[in-house]
C-alpha cells in the first residue's frame, strides 16, 4: 500500500516573519496516523489549529488560518514543501502568529524534513481526486481543477515589470516527469520595492529584506541580487499554488491551471470544489496502482 508519512524526529529552526517582523520559533514533530498537519501555538496554552481550506481566513499577500483566538500566518510554504514529500500527519509548534519566511522559499523547510528523516506509518494515504472540472474567476483572473492522473501544475502570470516579463510568466510542470525539489523548492517570493512602504503602512512585509525575497526596482532586480531560476517569479507561483492545495487534507490527484491568480483566488476554488460533492473523491492506492506521480515518495536531494 502507499502509507501514510511523518518524521522520524523532531526538527526545530527560527527565523523571522515575512509580515509581522518577529522572530518566530518552529519545532516540527512526530504525528500519529490521521492527526493531518496541526499547528499548536505554544505561546498560547499549547492551543491548535488544523492546517485545512475550512480554517483559512486572511489571503492578503499570504495564507493565513484561523479558529477563534489561534492564528498562523504563511503557511503556504511549508505545506508545499510537505507536500512535495508527502508529508501527512505533523505536528508544527509555534511561539507566535507567523511561521518564519527563512530564504523565501520552500528550500529550508525541505531542508529541516531531511534531517528529521522521513517516517511511512500503518495507514493508508488518502488522496483527493479530482473527479470534474471546477472553475473559478474573479475580475480578470481565474482558475481551474480538471480530472488528470497525475499532478500537474500550469501557472500564467502577468506582471509589467520588464525583469519578470524577460524570464517568462507562463509554466506548466507534470510532477511525474518533473522533480519539485530541483525544479521549484528553491524558488523565492518577490516584490517591488515601490510597494514596500504602502505594504508596512498596513503591517505587512514588516519583515521583508533581499535575505528573504527577490527585490525588484522598475524593470531590474535591485543591485546585488540574481535569481536561481530563470523563471524564478512563475515558478515560486507553482510553489504557492502547491502550498494552497494542501490545505484540502492531503496529496491532490488532478491538474491545476491558474492565469493571474493568487491566495484568495485558490481558497476559492478550494471551497468551490468542497461543496460539489461529485467533484472529489477521497482514494487510497496500491503502490502499483498509484498515478506515476505519487508511486514513489522517496525522499530526494536538491541537485546543486
Amino acid at each position: 500500500m502507499l502509507a501514510q508519512r511523518t518524521i522520524k524526529n523532531s526538527v526545530s529552526a527560527r527565523g523571522i516573519a515575512l509580515h509581522s517582523g518577529v522572530v518566530s520559533n518552529i519545532t516540527l514533530k512526530p504525528a500519529d496516523v490521521d492527526t493531518g498537519v496541526v499547528f499548536r501555538r505554544v505561546d498560547l496554552d499549547n492551543k491548535e489549529i488544523k492546517a485545512h481550506n475550512n480554517n483559512v481566513s486572511e489571503v492578503t499577500l499570504c495564507t493565513s488560518l484561523q479558529n477563534q483566538e489561534v492564528k498562523i500566518a504563511t503557511v503556504e510554504h511549508l505545506l508545499s514543501a510537505l507536500s512535495s514529500l508527502g508529508i501527512d500527519n505533523l505536528i508544527i509548534e509555534i511561539d507566535s502568529d507567523e511561521i518564519p519566511i527563512m530564504d523565501g522559499s520552500a528550500s529550508p523547510f525541505i531542508f529541516l524534513i531531511e534531517a528529521a528523516g522521513i517516517q511511512e506509518q500503518e495507514a493508508h494515504k488518502k488522496f483527493f481526486v479530482i473527479k470534474k472540472e471546477i472553475y473559478v474567476e474573479k475580475n480578470n483572473s481565474w482558475a481551474r481543477l480538471k480530472p488528470f492522473d497525475g499532478f500537474k501544475v500550469t501557472v500564467e502570470i502577468d506582471f509589467k515589470n520588464q525583469a519578470i516579463k524577460n524570464s517568462g510568466q507562463k509554466l506548466s510542470l507534470d510532477f511525474s516527469k518533473e522533480s519539485y525539489l530541483k525544479e521549484i523548492s528553491r524558488a523565492r517570493t518577490f516584490g517591488h520595492m515601490s510597494d514596500m512602504e504602502a505594504m508596512q503602512s498596513k503591517n505587512l512585509a514588516l519583515g521583508a529584506s533581499i535575505d528573504n525575497a527577490i527585490a525588484l526596482n522598475k524593470d531590474t532586480l535591485v543591485e546585488g541580487q540574481s535569481l536561481r531560476y530563470k523563471n524564478e517569479f512563475v515558478k515560486h507561483k507553482i510553489l504557492d499554488v502547491i502550498g494552497d492545495l494542501y490545505l484540502l487534507g492531503g496529496n491532490l490527484i488532478g491538474a491545476y491551471e491558474g492565469y493571474r491568480t493568487g491566495h484568495a483566488l485558490n481558497d476559492m476554488l478550494l471551497n468551490a470544489l468542497l461543496k460539489d460533492k461529485e467533484a472529489l473523491e477521497i482514494k487510497t492506492f496500491k503502490e502499483s496502482e498509484a498515478p506515476m506521480s505519487f508511486s514513489s515518495q522517496d525522499l530526494q536531494r536538491v541537485e546543486e
